[in-house]
């Protein structure tokens, strides 16, 4: 007889005792469930024990969390967590320093577990831990483990980073400033301060004034990738926290200290592979750097500004040497304005007035910009391009002003200048660390582009609409590409001429629609099932192989991975916490299970827990589309295991797999994408013996019946 739903079989286990195997009665109060287990090992004062998880971070069972507690659990008889914390914290205070280094690592260990914690902070083990931190006796593992320690516990947010004292952040400024520091203690103290300066505006002051960029860029150039990494996030936090005007300057000193080369050399072109959370990092940098360009976007020209009149003339003579100037000053004020006014139209502006065609933000006076680089710092090009449009009377010119403009408004939707930071994103340009100016560099290459395409198109002024959108398809797929130099960028942007564009939309039409043919479209339909078996089978699979997650807080970006995948057998989703660029686990050391028939419900987008209140900003757009929640029981309420998925591929597997395993259709994109590329291969192996037989749009007519039957020959008369 099977026992009821709410008993659970599970061993109880003690060091130097024999393990009990018991029927846990999940209705019955963990008090008396305590008071069984220590009857049964005759201990006496039941409240002084606690259970544990036996794996894992070995985390203590309260009444919130009993729910996890399943058929064949393991747990452990240890010390009540209030017992357990005045216990450490009392070792910390009057122990040796043999003793001390135990306690912090005991400490260290029991840190993540929130009812832990709730007991350490109660008891001032955050003051304790920050007077170890702050004294700086051991410059060593103690130190190490005092601000792991601290780490983790303020990780809990109980304690708002805003609480620290201004010492205490000095006294961790230090740690980051001082020469000859353990290996161990810069990586953690940079990321205190990233957490300080991400969350205190008032700390993140202390700390910019007291962190010199100099010191950043020594911890940067050493070959220790922790230490690389961690100061690079201090490095865009304290970027983020700076006005405009002072993240101008800092990253004005930071190029001219060589940070992109060495970036470029050393961390992107790098034998060790780039992590997650670098990568992310450079991504940051690449968009707080572009975000300098954003008020020249969005600053119209002024008219009556002579420095910017005085650019638009230079413009003008780096093209033509007109009329009025070679003639010198014989000409009238009046003739003098009309042969600028025509020269401006030859240069391709819509107004004989250029100011009115750069009114328009974006792109405003960063279109003027870009139009000034090129014609200074490739005037062959420049001149070569304006000469050879203007003089055309076939109405095949290419407005270079206009041009210009609009594709300084591609560039900047491309390279999303002005958007604010995305808290997850790794979508990072090697080509933009292998580059000085490279935003108007990228602008020199693709204005060439752009005229090449026009005469590849044979287009006209009416065309100019149409000869964007391939641009934009050119560009949007180089870049899709990262090449890794503008080089690069150059040879294979070039490569990919109108009709190879022409060629590739073709092909993608055709994967997309295949053929219309209703023998085919029949033919198709009675593939399907058998085709969605094999993706459903193959989503299964790959949540079989598992993915290793990323953490995310709503305060900011974690550096936090834990792994989850599917048992074997289909019926267990097994997960736990692990560090970056271990090898994943085993199927047994995963700590965690939430048994499918539990689920209850599958949630994506804005629909689940961990993003519903993060508002609906820009920022958080990439997290509601790679988000997704399974709802379960969890005692009487209800509870969720939430993902944020690697990238949207991922996102797509595991919302397939997971609705597979609910009985639920699989509607995503990658789902549909899969289908029709299935379809479409087994479709032409079943056609190959029609080659180049056309098949009718109806099938063909059924002959009427023969007028007789005396050719059929009947079976059931025996021959002699």
């Amino acid at each position: 007889m099977a026992p009821p739903r709410n008993v659970v079989k599970i061993a109880v286990q003690m060091p130097d005792a024999i393990p009990q195997l018991i029927r846990l009665d999940q209705a019955k109060p963990l008090a008396a469930v305590l008071k069984e287990v220590c009857d049964a090992w005759s201990l006496d004062h039941s409240e002084c024990y606690a259970l544990q998880f036996a794996d894992g971070h070995r985390r203590y069972i309260t009444e919130n969390n009993r729910a996890e507690i399943k058929n064949g659990s393991i747990l452990c008889l240890s010390t009540a967590p209030d017992l357990e914390a005045e216990r450490l914290l009392h070792g910390l205070q009057n122990g040796s320093r043999e003793r001390r280094r135990e306690t912090l690592h005991h400490l260290v260990l029991l840190a993540p577990d929130v009812t832990f914690a709730q007991e350490v902070i109660s008891r001032d083990g955050l003051q304790r831990l920050g007077t170890i931190i702050e004294d700086g006796d051991d410059l060593g593992e103690v130190l190490t483990l005092a601000l792991r320690a601290f780490l983790e516990l303020m990780e809990h947010g109980m304690v708002s980073w805003e609480t620290l004292s201004i010492p205490f952040v000095r006294k961790v400024v230090g740690y980051v400033n001082m020469n000859l520091m353990d290996a161990s203690v810069q990586p953690l103290a940079l990321r205190l301060l990233e957490s300080v300066t991400l969350s205190s505006p008032a700390l993140g002051q202390l700390v910019k004034s007291e962190v010199p960029l100099d010191r950043l860029l020594v911890h940067l150039q050493v070959m220790n990738q922790q230490l690389q990494t961690k100061a690079m996030a201090l490095l865009t936090a304290l970027l983020q926290g700076a006005s405009p005007t002072e993240r101008k300057h800092m990253l004005d000193y930071l190029w001219q200290r060589n940070l992109r080369q060495f970036i470029y050399k050393n961390i992107i072109h790098s034998a060790t592979p780039l992590g997650d959370e670098m990568a992310h990092h450079l991504y940051v940098l690449q968009a707080l750097t572009l975000g300098l360009l954003e008020p020249r976007m969005r600053t119209p020209l002024d008219p009556y500004s002579q420095e910017q009149r005085e650019q638009l003339q230079a413009l003008r003579q780096a093209a033509f040497q007109s009329e009025g100037e070679s003639l010198g000053s014989g000409l009238s004020a009046d003739r003098r304005r009309s042969l600028c006014a025509r020269e401006f139209r030859k240069l391709g502006f819509s107004n004989s007035n250029p100011a009115q065609d750069l009114e328009r933000v974006p792109p405003g006076l960063l279109a003027l910009d870009n139009m000034l680089y090129f014609s200074r710092h490739a005037p062959s090009a420049y001149s070569r391009f304006v000469l050879e449009n203007s003089s055309r009377e076939d109405k095949h010119e290419c407005p270079f002003a206009r041009s210009s403009i609009q594709l300084t408004v591609l560039l900047c939707e491309l390279l999303r200048v002005g958007e604010p930071c995305s808290e997850t994103a790794q979508d990072f340009s090697p080509m933009f660390f292998g580059q000085d100016q490279s935003f108007h560099e990228l602008f020199c290459v693709s204005i060439q582009l752009l005229n090449k395409t026009w005469k590849e198109m044979r287009a006209t002024q009416e065309d100019f609409d149409k000869v964007m959108q391939v641009v934009r398809e050119q560009l949007a797929r180089t870049l899709a590409l990262k090449p890794s130099s503008l080089e690069l960028f150059r040879t294979k942007v070039n490569a990919l001429p109108y009709g190879e564009v022409l060629r590739l939309r073709q092909t993608e039409r055709l994967h997309q629609e295949g053929t219309l043919a209703p023998p085919i479209l029949e033919l198709r339909e009675k593939l399907k099932p058998e085709l969605m078996g094999l993706i459903r089978q193959q989503r299964l699979l790959r949540l079989c192989e598992g993915t290793l997650f990323r953490k995310i807080s709503s305060r900011r970006r974690q550096d936090k991975l834990w792994f989850c995948c599917l048992s074997p057998n289909h019926k267990v989703l097994q997960y736990g916490d692990m560090e970056e660029g271990a090898s994943p686990p085993t199927l047994d050391s995963l700590p965690e299970q939430l048994p499918v028939a539990d689920i209850k419900a599958l949630l994506t987008g804005k629909d689940c827990p961990h993003v519903r209140e993060k508002g609906s900003g820009k920022q958080n757009k990439d997290l509601y589309e790679l988000a997704f929640s399974v709802s379960y029981d969890h005692g009487e309420a209800e509870a969720y295991l939430n993902f944020i998925a690697p990238s949207k591929r991922e996102f797509h597997l595991w919302t397939d797999g997971l609705s597979a395993l609910l009985g639920s259709p699989m509607g995503s994109e990658q789902t549909r994408l899969d289908l029709e590329q299935l379809l479409t291969m087994e479709t032409k192996l079943r056609l190959l013996e029609l080659e180049n037989v056309p098949i009718p749009e109806q099938p063909p007519p059924i002959p009427p019946p023969p007028t007789n039957f005396n050719f059929c020959y009947d079976c059931s008369i025996a021959e002699p």
